[in-house]
């Protein structure tokens, strides 16, 4: 029989959701274990390009029991100015966690909790969080393979820095927060650039006055909880609202990129060969995320109108650029296009959990990160309860919710057992 170490309670993932989850145990003295397939907060150390920076105002950083003390509440940390706080946050406490441990397979155990087995040994636990996050397999759509391999195709999470793409232009597919930015990225490197628009709406930065976060939490969006949620899965599908925290924040407006010479299309429909083909929706997305940015706008003056709040005006929006006609076909020889770099997104792998906690789809079910097997937790994910959650806005509460959870179960463990 395989040797199994008992920890009454194993956390998968090493990242800031795992790792806070890991305080609140170890302030209840709870003993735990978190296990990290590659060192703890991977993820922000190595796959993020060199400009990365947060979206969100630094104030937003409440890990729990170490909030955002900088200088700087209004900024946005880069790359290693986020390191070094989740560094300094798993200082606070040393975590009791293994790096360098694959977990490759969970499954009940015989009898009540769960067997976990990994690439330094295996264990048997009464509890399992998993925190492993939604970015396992970067999307590549399969007709990708269908392109001329001269044409060198890269995902976003492997992309650093504009020298790594070759000499001539780059189509950038995908207009969530990271397409927008690595387009941004390549343009100020005076790159020629090419960018497939899909529907991803966009948001204000700053509008009358303030940071639109700022706005949008003091008006208690970051407080509906997604019970609560007018159209909870439109939330839950919902691409993220672009804008950009360089160089001390900004939104992002494609058409003004566009009449800056970034060559925009729709959405990309197939490829073969050197043949890119788009839809004819380019117009039509750039009107949907003006509307989005334009619907917060609205609120944000409502907000201000009923609360009687002296805040500066401003101008009214204008659209600086729209296409002449939709382009549903290109060819990469001819456009120079010598690169392709993917950003259309990530999917979870879930393969290695056999506990009956997902859908049909393969989602999991939970409520608050709660499944319907006892003492089987996710955590990290969006809208585990709130807009905030799987940010670093919303995690103390989340963690500090599980723990509570993870702590009631584990005394109905012990009552059980004598």
């Amino acid at each position: 029989m395989t040797h199994r170490d008992h920890i009454p309670v194993v956390i998968v993932g090493g990242g800031q959701a795992g790792l806070s989850v890991s305080y609140y145990l170890t302030q209840q003295g709870l003993d735990h274990v978190v296990l990290e397939r590659h060192e703890k907060f991977h993820s922000w150390r190595v796959n993020r390009w060199d400009s990365f920076c947060l979206v969100t105002p630094n104030w937003q950083c409440r890990l729990p029991g170490f909030p955002y003390r900088g200088d700087d509440p209004d900024g946005f940390m880069v790359k290693e100015e986020i390191t070094d706080y989740l560094d300094a946050f798993a200082d606070t406490f040393a975590p009791p966690i293994v790096e360098h441990c694959e977990v490759t397979r969970i499954a009940k155990r015989p009898g009540g909790g769960y067997l976990v087995d990994t690439s330094q040994g295996n264990y048997s636990t009464d509890q399992v969080v998993i925190a492993t996050g939604g970015y396992d397999n970067p999307i590549v759509p399969p007709y990708a393979d269908q392109l001329d391999p001269s044409i060198l195709q890269m995902h976003s999470v492997d992309y650093r820095r504009p020298d790594q793409m070759p000499e001539g232009a780059t189509l950038i597919v995908g207009t969530g927060q990271s397409g927008v930015q690595l387009m941004e990225d390549l343009h100020l490197e005076a790159r020629d650039v090419h960018l497939a628009v899909g529907p991803a709406p966009r948001s204000p930065r700053k509008y009358r006055g303030r940071d639109a976060i700022d706005w949008l939490y003091d008006m208690g969006h970051y407080e509906i909880t997604i019970d609560k949620h007018p159209n909870p899965q439109h939330a839950l599908t919902k691409t993220n609202h672009y804008m950009s925290g360089r160089d001390g924040g900004h939104e992002i407006d494609l058409r003004r990129f566009a009449a800056e010479g970034v060559s925009l299309y729709g959405s990309v429909s197939g490829m073969q060969g050197s043949t890119v083909e788009f839809l004819p929706d380019l117009e039509a997305n750039l009107d949907d995320a003006d509307a989005s940015y334009l619907g917060i706008r609205t609120a944000i003056d409502a907000f201000i109108e009923k609360n009687g709040i002296d805040a500066p005006a401003e101008p009214p929006f204008e659209k600086l650029w729209r296409p002449e006609q939709e382009i549903t076909q290109i060819d990469c020889e001819a456009a120079g296009i010598t690169s392709i770099l993917w950003a259309i997104g990530f999917r979870p792998n879930y393969g290695w959990i056999d506990v009956d906690v997902f859908d049909a789809q393969g989602r999991p079910q939970f409520h608050r990160g709660v499944c319907r097997e006892d003492g089987f937790y996710f955590i990290g994910l969006g809208w585990l309860n709130t807009w905030g959650s799987g940010r670093f806005l919303g995690i103390d509460e989340d963690s500090r919710y599980l723990a509570d959870a993870i702590l009631a179960q584990s005394k109905q463990t012990l009552r059980t057992a004598s």
